[in-house]
């Protein structure tokens, strides 16, 4: 049995570069560019086998900032991406958050720069 239960996701976007610009900076990461239909994609650079995703630019995808949430990996310390936020064109909704007195590690919610809510988890 597959030890993920989430094996992907899709975040969309309204401005593609934008988006990825937001993602670079925040969570300093690379995608591979790509069209499908009437579709731009972006996909997150993983290692294989790992969760990952993609933004995507459609006219069916629109950005929300009340569904479903997203925990991205937030590095040794969640303080760090935290500070790249604003800068990048998003916004802190929950700063950095202790889980169970920080004994389970520590989570922040923002928007990105799309209108998304998406999550930031670190151990530290």
């Amino acid at each position: 049995m597959n030890q993920n239960i989430a094996t992907w996701f899709e975040l969309p976007a309204t401005d593609l570069g934008r988006a990825q610009d937001f993602y670079r900076s925040v969570l300093d990461t690379s995608f591979k560019l790509e069209d499908m239909s009437d579709m731009q994609l972006a996909i997150f650079e993983a290692e294989d086998g790992a969760v990952s995703g993609m933004l995507v630019k459609n006219e069916h995808y629109q950005p929300s900032a009340t569904g479903a949430v997203v925990y991205f990996n937030g590095g040794e310390d969640l303080s760090q991406p935290l500070e790249k936020v604003e800068a990048a064109g998003g916004k802190v909704l929950m700063s950095k958050t202790p889980i169970h007195d920080g004994e389970c590690g520590y989570f922040a919610l923002v928007l990105d720069s799309e209108g998304n809510r998406v999550g930031l988890y670190s151990p530290a």
